[in-house]
């Protein structure tokens, strides 16, 4: 690093000592640790990051399994009901059926929808292709 600024006419001489070599180290220098830090500062970040998304991933696990129970309670809360009025056999083969269309709309609308999804990123893929082309002519 330099010495800080002085106004006076010391400064003069001194940066006048100063090679453009050695200001384009101390440049260099300055950036590379700008950039270590930035990256240190990135990896900081993303750590707080992934730690409250495995909590909420977390909460979302235990909501998932809570409403799953809800659901087989409910389930099993129909077939008694329906068992009032006819064999339970027949009440719990009535719930299941109505489960496994329920599974089979939701199945297709899935693999409907996941057809359409493009793993490609066609702007970073575009972006990165534009980035290359300034780097072979970054006057043009």
């Amino acid at each position: 690093m330099t010495a800080p600024y002085r106004a006076g006419p010391d400064h003069a001489e001194e940066v006048s000592a100063t090679s453009v070599g050695e200001l384009i180290g101390n440049i260099s220098n300055d950036l590379s640790q700008l950039f270590r830090q930035e990256v240190e500062l990135a990896k900081v970040e993303m750590k707080q990051e992934a730690t409250k998304a495995g909590k909420a991933a977390g909460f979302l696990g235990v909501a998932a399994f809570a409403g799953y129970l809800a659901t087989v309670l409910l389930s099993f809360a129909l077939v008694f009901a329906l068992g009032n009025v006819m064999d339970l056999g027949w009440a719990a083969l009535i719930v299941a059926v109505i489960w496994g269309i329920a599974g089979a709309v939701l199945f297709a609308n899935g693999r409907k929808k996941l057809k359409t999804v493009d793993p490609v990123p066609h702007r970073t893929v575009d972006t990165l292709k534009e980035d290359a082309q300034w780097l072979k002519n970054p006057t043009g």
